[in-house]
């Protein structure tokens, strides 16, 4: 399945490596992508690109993701509030997961189990899932 160049990813992650890694696979595999080092960055990037999906990190500095998440899904413009999210994080603490999952994300993934062509994978999956949705 081939992305329509015009899908658009935010990658918010304060690590430079993972950031750097994750925006060349996906400009590689065809999205447009921005990127953001931390929070505060992110949901002013997400804000002014209104994106089709957004993979963001949970320790950051700056503003957490957890924060991110909450300013997301209250914001009143609904392509944000409703935008998809993959979480991709090196945090695995049920608690954690739970209070991620009460944002309606799409996917929760720890990142050392996650290879850069499976992450690549989920995020096809959810953008197709969610095409599938708005299909009548």
């Amino acid at each position: 399945m081939t992305m329509p160049k015009q899908t658009k990813v935010i990658v918010v992650e304060d690590d430079n490596a993972m950031r750097e890694i994750s925006v060349r696979k996906l400009s590689s595999a065809g999205f447009t992508v921005h990127d953001a080092q931390d929070g505060k960055e992110g949901l002013a990037v997400i804000e002014r690109e209104k994106p089709d999906l957004v993979m963001l990190d949970l320790m950051m500095p700056e503003m957490d993701g957890f924060a991110v998440l909450e300013a997301l899904r209250k914001n009143p413009d609904p392509q944000i509030a409703n935008v998809p999210i993959i979480v991709l994080s090196n945090i695995w603490s049920s608690n954690d997961i739970l209070r991620v999952k009460s944002y309606n994300v799409d996917e929760y993934l720890v990142k050392a189990y996650f290879t850069p062509d499976e992450i690549l994978g989920k995020i096809k999956e959810v953008l197709a899932r969610r095409q599938a949705k708005i299909q009548p």
